[in-house]
């Protein structure tokens, strides 16, 4: 008999971000073990959609048929919490929850507050729950009142990278990787590096420029406004094969997160074998090991430059960080994994 289950997202499923990396990877994987999912796009807008995107987002929720299980991005879900509470008579629901939504950066305090009472009303209405991380779950736990035995952690997979060889010449290649967004805090990082411009260094920033043009204009006018635009590049979302070589290139990742529900951009940097300079929030303490990284506070712009220093200028340092994640790497999960445990979750509902 043919698994079935509806899997919402809200928008474009091939959006460029790793929350959306990871909704495509589970689906592929999912149907790969036998599963067939049916795609529901709820509409663009989301966490904060207006009434008429809510509408669709309840008619398209709808077209699931009697009894299947819906799996609801919780991007969506966190908005939609009297759409979970009429249809969850109908269909069994799981919600997955990559980082809760009041812990995006940029909200007022008021948003915060609405986004955070949304999401508990919706999280209350759905029989599982699935995060990307330990960290996340704990959070779920204490902040948003899910008992602990309705959720499940499906951590990211990775996929096999062969570990980067570095550059010959003394210039230390750093790549950034994530959507320009404030919670990804690039003014820190530029910051930051305006106080190292004597050392040898380039940075390429990789990540999506159109989901939030303030953050946008924020991160080229910081640039130019310390005359960096020589030595940083902001490329925007690129091709896998594109990032693949970046990777390839890259002595160092860089990324100064105020929060991640997991971090799949410093695993992929793990799993590329690079040392890792970072933050101490959210899931990423999990996600990297001590080993191969240096985490300061998330915003505290010198300890991020003072992390850098120490980096850019002592390639042993660099070798001994890259064969921490090295190690790390080859104890990644694998996405067939990740996969086998969120259809566990699925197979619980009822």
């Amino acid at each position: 008999m043919v698994k079935h289950v509806a899997f919402a997202v809200p928008g474009d499923i091939a959006t460029p971000t790793g929350g959306y990396a990871y909704d495509r990877r589970i689906i592929a994987e999912l149907e790969r073990l036998g599963w067939r999912v049916d795609l529901i796009n709820l509409g663009e807008g989301f966490p904060l959609p207006d009434q008429a995107t809510r509408e669709c987002a309840r008619t398209r929720l709808e077209t699931a048929s009697a009894g299947v299980g819906i799996v609801i991005d919780g991007l969506a879900l966190g908005a939609l919490p009297e759409v979970a509470s009429q249809l969850a008579p109908r269909n069994p629901l799981m919600a997955l929850v990559h980082h809760p939504l009041a812990l995006e950066l940029g909200l007022s305090v008021q948003q915060a507050d609405a986004l955070r009472a949304s999401e508990t009303a919706a999280l209350s209405a759905v029989q599982r729950v699935v995060v990307t991380s330990p960290a996340t779950a704990r959070l779920i736990v204490s902040d948003y009142g899910v008992a602990a035995e309705r959720i499940t952690v499906a951590t990211p997979g990775s996929d096999p990278a062969p570990p980067v060889q570095g550059n010959q010449d003394d210039v230390v290649r750093l790549l950034s990787v994530g959507a320009v967004v404030p919670r990804k805090g690039y003014d820190t990082l530029i910051e930051a590096l305006a106080t190292l411009t004597e050392l040898p260094w380039m940075l390429t920033i990789v990540g999506d420029r159109t989901r939030d043009f303030k953050a946008v204009a924020r991160l080229d006018s910081d640039i130019a406004r310390h005359a960096l635009g020589n030595r940083i590049s902001a490329v925007g979302a690129v091709p896998q094969h594109q990032l693949a070589a970046l990777y390839a290139e890259a002595d160092v990742f860089v990324l100064a997160s105020h929060f991640e529900g997991y971090g799949m951009a410093y695993a992929e940097a793990v799993a590329h074998g690079l040392p890792v300079i970072g933050t101490a929030a959210g899931a990423i303490p999990e996600t990297v090991p001590p080993e191969a990284s240096l985490l300061v506070r998330p915003g505290d712009v010198s300890a991020l430059a003072c992390a850098l220093r120490q980096v850019i200028g002592d390639k042993d340092a660099r070798r001994r960080m890259a064969s921490g994640s090295r190690a790390a790497a080859a104890r990644l999960p694998t996405w067939r994994q990740s996969a086998e445990i969120f259809a566990r979750a699925l197979e619980s509902l009822r």
